[in-house]
């Protein structure tokens, strides 16, 4: 019997990280759904265990260096490595004109959308390196493309654009080993963030991250994907 894969969604208790969180559980990945609400994060990952999938739930607050250390060391404690993380938490606060947001609405943005995903991927890396395998997927947004970089939701603009830098600095420092990082556009999905009239339900939303999530041996890293296919940064 092989040992299941160990995977970490972050921001998982409702949208896209849930429908990852259960789409990876149904490929046979035994799934550590994170979340900042606790007892959100706990009823939806009974929710999955209720469909008989091997999810359970492990409160993270991406914005602390604590939270994200506790987690590391519960994952080294119980499973000693760790095969998949993705990078799902996100906030998605303004919509303003640049010149009319405030600087604390883009700081509490990059917090989450940046610094987030650097602190929780910081932490969990040594797990991934000591069995020289990974995958980190990092759920950004074509609104953080500069090749269409367009007016409005700067704060949620700026953030993706620079998640997608972190990307690219990820692939690079992890040059040589069978760990890949990429970026993923899941476009508009009907999720609370996304609204009813987005166009994809989150199973499609999710395609495109559980694929990069699962990526066999040499396969690309360093680049931004939607529906499968390289986009332009």
């Amino acid at each position: 019997m092989t040992t299941p894969k160990i995977a970490v969604v972050t921001g998982a208790n409702r949208g896209l990280g849930f429908e990852i969180s259960r789409q990876l559980a149904k490929k046979g990945y035994q799934v550590i759904l994170t979340s900042r609400d606790e007892a959100k994060g706990k009823a939806a990952a009974e929710k999955l265990q209720s469909e008989g999938l091997d999810v359970i739930y492990y409160h993270l607050d991406v914005t602390s260096d604590e939270s994200s250390q506790k987690l590391a060391e519960f994952i080294n404690q119980q499973f000693e490595r760790l095969d998949v993380l993705v990078n799902n938490a996100g906030i998605y606060i303004d919509c303003n004109s640049v010149f009319d947001t405030p600087i604390d609405t883009l700081q509490e943005t990059m917090e989450t959308n940046v610094y987030g995903v650097l602190r929780v991927t910081q932490a969990l890396i040594p797990l991934m390196k000591k069995q020289n395998y990974g995958r980190i997927v990092n759920v950004s947004s074509g609104a953080g493309q500069l090749s269409d970089m367009q007016g409005g939701l700067p704060g949620y603009r700026i953030s993706k654009a620079a998640l997608n830098a972190l990307t690219r600095i990820f692939a690079s420092e992890l040059q040589g080993t069978n760990i890949l990082a990429n970026s993923v556009c899941p476009g508009w999905v009907k999720t609370d963030m996304g609204g009813s009239n987005a166009p994809l339900t989150p199973e499609q939303g999710v395609d495109t991250i559980v694929w990069l999530a699962t990526l066999v041996y040499d396969s690309p890293t360093g680049k931004f994907f939607r529906n499968r296919k390289p986009i332009a940064w």
